[in-house]
């Protein structure tokens, strides 16, 4: 937790109430030890997709299917959403709840690993409006180059948690070794984010910590 819990409670309090049928989905989730995005990130992403409509998302992380429905919810009936998911458990888990869900079948589901979906998705020439991304931590960066190229003009790339619970601000000796690989790999996605001439990135203390970052595509003739 980066922020007092208390603290993180009463914001919660006052800023979100979920749909129903996305309270229930969390709630047996949670029981399945399955996470989900926090209270927090669920009240920003839903926020940033209703303030920016997308017209097409790409989520990196499926899991239940928790954050594709919360974006649907929000984002307008105009969207479609394209999200991966490589555990075949979590997979059947999204299919069922998009059955059930997803009356508008708005959302299209990918199964494989993310790097090579991304690669064909590349091939195949698609523009995504709004990325979010919620996968495994240490391949943020390996997936950064791909998603540029699919990610359009003044889109917005939204990451999940990036701050690990506040230990990215540790030194590296001060991290279990066991943990010390992802730890390197976040700071450079982070520095790379933040440093890039395409993208203009603010890195908030939201939940786990989540990155926003919107596109420019770079000028060649400005180079």
């Amino acid at each position: 937790m980066i922020l007092d819990e208390r603290f993180t409670t009463y914001l919660d309090s006052l800023n979100w109430q979920l749909p129903q049928y996305l309270k229930e989905l969390e709630r047996e989730a949670l029981q399945d030890q399955v996470p989900v995005i926090r209270r927090s990130t669920q009240s920003l992403l839903g926020f940033l997709v209703s303030l920016r409509k997308p017209g097409r998302v790409l989520e990196i992380g499926t899991a239940v299917g928790f954050s594709a429905l919360l974006m649907r919810e929000y984002a307008g009936s105009g969207t479609k959403i394209d999200t991966i998911e490589k555990v075949p458990m979590r997979l059947e888990a999204a299919k069922k709840n998009f059955e059930i869900y997803d009356t508008t079948n708005a959302i299209c589901q990918y199964q494989g690993d993310a790097s090579g979906i991304l690669e064909e998705l590349v091939k195949e020439k698609k523009n995504y409006d709004f990325i979010f991304m919620d996968a495994a931590k240490g391949q943020y960066l390996n997936f950064l180059a791909p998603v540029l190229e699919l990610l359009a003009e003044d889109g917005m790339l939204v990451t999940d948690n990036v701050l690990q619970d506040g230990d990215i601000i540790q030194s590296r000796y001060a991290i279990a070794k066991r943990d010390r690989t992802i730890h390197g790999r976040m700071r450079k996605y982070l520095y790379t984010l933040t440093h890039s001439e395409q993208l203009n990135t603010i890195i908030l203390p939201v939940g786990d910590g989540v990155s926003l970052s919107v596109f420019r595509k770079f000028d060649e003739e400005q180079s």
